[in-house]
């Protein structure tokens, strides 16, 4: 076990918090595509609080869902049914704990039929139990990350509900997986507190920008030490082309271009679509069609050249199992606050190393390079014991509102050294930002009732 037994006083978690927290992105298009012309990013957002509260011997565990502005609401209504299952609960600290947290929110039989597993209800239970892995990595002094990698390979298995999972990935072959990772782990560790993990940037390519600014943030994200950058398409094929030639031009050869059509076409008009902006060389297809379309996935990545990701809007580690077996990706994209937290991507990491397929994770929005970086991490030191040909998203927005926001450093993540999950918001943001009541959204309503 991580904590012997009575080296912590026994702490219950007294008090459950919930806000709806809205920027208001779509006033500059940060965050714009085919799919989402106008987002609002935002967090419904958790805070777990144990008795005596923050500096009075208790601890707090931050966590949030990550939506783009109408429903946020629905998100912070569906954590706080979630209630009941945290207070009087003793803080979970240990694998055992957590475990056991994450399946009595999942397993919940009345709850899960709003699913099952899949979701609002879902991500409300990611939002939870990513919160309680902030506390528990807290109160062991670490970021979570390190937390992770400190675990047994038992450990961790125990983390994973396996139901449905193990004519892809047994439990057996998950331990194989992490005993085989375990000699290396510290060093692995020590070379990213050094190093760094690799990441890209989607900062240049949202589909509202104009073509110069475009052209002038491709080049700058190259000049800050990004070896690869995302771009936006699927609004029109030769707006997509000319943009996609223009940032091809400005970054020169040796950078890769991502694309990401967000879901927007079906597959013949994805392999139509991808034969137009091949020459180009675009390094993935990201999201070409529905993220349910596991057949689809795999026809789109047949018919065409380039590479297929996708993953930050699939609902659960079974249509993952299923993408994999079916071999319909070159890359997943876990999404911290889509699935039900650390422990089911825990779950989806093993069964992407299992299959031998990179994870390159979503990130963005509000928080979640936040999050996700802790994710790539760990699975760096203890999974699959390599970064090769594995980047994380970055976007340069919003990061000033958390207390220990990300750091990119020549292109790369600084590794996390402060206790938790990243997750904690500064108490003057979710002051300001809290929906509708927030003094941002007062003055933008005064400021749309005086244009009338």
């Amino acid at each position: 076990m991580l904590f012997p037994l009575g080296a912590h006083m026994s702490q219950t978690v007294t008090d459950f918090e919930v806000h709806d927290i809205r920027f208001p992105t779509s006033e500059q298009l940060d965050g714009s595509d085919a799919m989402n012309p106008d987002p609002d990013y935002s967090a419904a957002y958790v805070v777990l609080r144990t008795e005596g509260g923050e500096g009075a011997g208790g601890m707090e565990g931050h966590g949030f869902c990550f939506t783009i502005g109408r429903g946020n609401e629905v998100m912070a209504a569906a954590i706080e049914a979630l209630r009941p299952h945290l207070i009087g609960r003793p803080a979970p600290r240990t694998a055992a704990g957590l475990g056991a947290l994450y399946r009595d929110l999942t397993h919940d039989s009345q709850l899960r039929w709003l699913g099952p597993e899949k979701g609002v209800m879902h991500m409300a239970a990611g939002a939870v139990v990513n919160a309680a892995w902030d506390l528990a990595a807290r109160y062991a002094g670490r970021p979570v990350w390190e937390f992770l990698a400190g675990m047994t390979p038992e450990e961790l298995v125990s983390l994973v509900d396996f139901r449905y999972l193990t004519d892809a990935l047994t439990p057996e072959e998950a331990l194989a997986i992490l005993r085989a990772a375990e000699p290396g782990r510290a060093a692995r560790a020590e070379r990213l507190r050094t190093e760094g993990y690799p990441a890209y940037t989607t900062s240049p390519g949202w589909l509202g920008y104009s073509d110069d600014k475009l052209v002038r943030l491709a080049k700058e994200a190259v000049a800050d030490g990004f070896t690869q950058i995302k771009l936006k398409v699927g609004g029109d094929v030769g707006d997509d082309v000319r943009r996609l030639a223009l940032a091809r031009a400005a970054v020169g050869s040796e950078v890769r271009i991502a694309v990401d059509a967000n879901q927007r076409w079906d597959v013949a008009g994805a392999v139509e679509w991808m034969t137009a902006l091949a020459p180009y060389d675009p390094h993935w297809i990201e999201e070409p069609t529905s993220p349910d379309d596991i057949l689809g996935h795999a026809a789109v990545r047949a018919a065409q050249p380039v590479k297929v990701a996708t993953g930050e809007h699939v609902a659960n580690r079974v249509v993952f199992k299923q993408l994999l077996q079916a071999g319909a990706v070159d890359f997943v994209q876990i999404d911290a606050a889509r699935v039900a937290g650390v422990n089911e991507n825990l779950a989806i990491l093993l069964l992407a190393a299992k299959f031998g397929v990179p994870v390159c994770p979503h990130a963005g929005g509000v928080g979640l390079c936040e999050l996700v970086q802790h994710l790539s991490m760990f699975d760096y030191v203890a999974v699959s014991g390599t970064w090769e040909d594995r980047v994380i998203e970055y976007v340069d927005h919003l990061h000033e509102h958390f207390v220990d926001p990300a750091v990119i450093e020549a292109g790369r993540y600084a590794a996390p050294a402060a206790p938790g999950f990243s997750a904690r918001m500064r108490p003057e943001s979710i002051a300001a930002h809290r929906y509708p009541e927030g003094p941002v959204w007062q003055a933008r309503r005064t400021d749309e009732e005086d244009g009338r």
